[in-house]
């Protein structure tokens, strides 16, 4: 075990605070002392970190996830990921009234596949890797009404049942409006 010291001046440019960052990025830190010290306009943070050598925080098991981030934007054509975005304001709009982690709804992975793969249905969503029943019943809809007002060919209200979002054909040949 090591240990670092820095201290950053409350009114001071971004430089150091970026140094600590590099820093605390490229080690695996055990613990980390931080006391404010308060001297007027000279005030600043003492930290003392303290670190194994040679362990980065990506190979320590600290970071939240094996996986390398996906950049949606570069892998997605430009439609898909104007669907992508809508999904995920909706999807963190769902999660702040139900209090619970945007990842419980839907990850961002299913939202990429939603948008690629434009599901007219419940069951078609139901289909798409890690999505099962209860998140299609649960949040079908409101995905689908996202996928169907971004171009989709159906357009399923927020309200309607999923099951007869499965079921009802809403073709514009079975529309007894467009036959008048």
């Amino acid at each position: 075990m090591q240990m670092a010291f820095f201290q950053i001046p409350v009114r001071s440019d971004a430089g150091l605070q970026e140094d600590l960052n590099r820093f605390l990025r490229s080690h695996r830190v055990l613990t980390v002392h931080r006391e404010f010290v308060d001297q007027g306009d000279n005030s600043f943070w003492a930290l003392a970190v303290e670190f194994m050598e040679g362990a980065s925080a990506s190979s320590s098991g600290a970071s939240r996830s094996s996986k390398a981030r996906v950049d949606y934007k570069e892998v997605l054509s430009p439609e898909d990921f104007a669907v992508f975005a809508k999904l995920r304001d909706w999807r963190k709009a769902t999660s702040e009234k139900e209090g619970i982690p945007v990842y419980a709804i839907l990850t961002n992975e299913h939202l990429a596949a939603i948008a690629t793969k434009r599901p007219t249905s419940v069951t078609q969503l139901q289909n798409i890797e890690g999505i099962g029943e209860a998140k299609g019943l649960k949040y079908g809809a409101g995905a689908l009404e996202i996928v169907a007002n971004a171009g989709g060919s159906v357009s399923v209200p927020a309200t309607a049942a999923p099951e007869a979002a499965d079921t009802e054909d809403v073709s514009p040949e079975n529309d007894d409006e467009t036959r008048r």
